[in-house]
């Protein structure tokens, strides 16, 4: 895997919440890429707590990024990653014990699509995998979020990125 950065950008300078940065990252050369995310504490809405992130989180996807479940019969775009668990505890002791991920990895904000509904989903990074179909997705909000998809991914919106 070849790590990328935007230009003129260290790992050290990456910040959680700069959408334009997360949107931006790709490779001149086309290959996946693993980015390095520098995080202190934040308050996470979605949960209703401050959340504890690692000084350095390793995202292996990014937003724009189509990817699959590798347990669950469903795909996505990638909308948002936190570099931590991020949700309520209720959601995450909701999920059977003998597959639930641990919290302390990236966690990513989809919209997900199956053989009937269109939902989005919040998955782990070791639940997640790149998609070989490596088509567009049919989620009504991708026109919302996103421009054209090409190359197999999509980019975000200039309106949504700082």
């Amino acid at each position: 895997m070849v790590s990328c950065l935007p230009r003129g950008k260290s790992a050290a300078r990456v910040i959680k919440g700069d959408v334009n940065d997360k949107a931006s990252l790709v490779c001149r050369h086309g290959r996946p890429y693993m980015r390095a995310m520098e995080h202190g504490n934040y308050f996470s809405a979605q949960s209703g707590r401050e959340i504890v992130a690692p000084p350095i989180a390793v995202a292996q996807f990014s937003i724009g990024e189509v990817v699959r479940h590798k347990l669950f019969d469903f795909r996505g775009v990638i909308f948002d990653i936190d570099p931590v668990f991020a949700n309520s505890d209720e959601w995450y002791q909701s999920i059977p014990e003998n597959i639930r991920p641990l919290k302390d990895q990236p966690f990513y904000h989809l919209l997900a699509e199956n053989g009937e509904n269109s939902y989005v989903a919040y998955v782990s990074q070791q639940n997640l995998e790149t998609d070989s179909e490596a088509g567009p997705v049919d989620h009504p909000s991708v026109t919302e979020m996103f421009e054209a998809f090409r190359d197999g991914r999509y980019r975000l919106r200039r309106k949504l990125s700082h």
